[in-house]
């Protein structure tokens, strides 16, 4: 198994219920990933109002993958990238990713 984890900081501008609505946005469709992605056995996302004011990011991506060649394929596959490029990349400004095998 594979841990997938991704911080994103959003970018400046969005702000209160902008901001939310982004997130609620990434967390429904990347969660929503689950099922159509082969390898993917677990996918969720947290932020917004459940963020303390000690973070120093606003969204977490918390994925359990079955293998490294499962992540790859992850990255690549259609659904990912789509939701990739439509409701995440273009609200960010700065992501971090730790993967490691458990």
């Amino acid at each position: 198994m594979v841990k997938h984890i991704i911080l994103w900081t959003l970018k400046p501008e969005l702000q209160g219920a902008e901001k939310q609505q982004v997130i609620d946005g990434m967390r429904t469709h990347l969660e929503g990933l689950k099922g159509q992605v082969p390898g993917l056995v677990d996918i969720h996302v947290y932020g917004g109002t459940a963020a303390l004011a000690s973070s120093n990011a606003d969204v977490m991506l918390d994925s359990t993958l079955e293998s490294a060649e499962a992540l790859q394929a992850y990255a690549v596959h259609p659904a990912h990238v789509h939701v990739a490029d439509t409701y995440v990349r273009p609200f960010t400004a700065l992501r971090s990713c730790l993967d490691f095998e458990m």
